[in-house]
């Protein structure tokens, strides 16, 4: 997602270095986002879903992975 971010904004004469220390940057401010959201975010229960073998709903919360 760093990457994406930073191509999103970068500009095509910027320089080379300029470019790679942006990259950088995004780079670590979305793995921090991830990061947060991976280790705060839950799933309520009941939530419907769909498998192969069946389907039916969440019983209880759950984290994201």
């Amino acid at each position: 997602m760093g990457q994406e971010v930073a191509d999103a904004i970068m500009n095509s004469d910027a320089s080379d270095e300029a470019k790679q220390e942006v990259t950088k940057v995004w780079k670590k401010i979305c793995s921090a986002i991830v990061d947060h959201i991976t280790a705060n975010a839950e799933v309520p229960a009941g939530i419907t879903v769909s498998t192969s073998g069946g389907g039916g709903s969440t019983t209880g919360k759950g984290k994201v992975t």
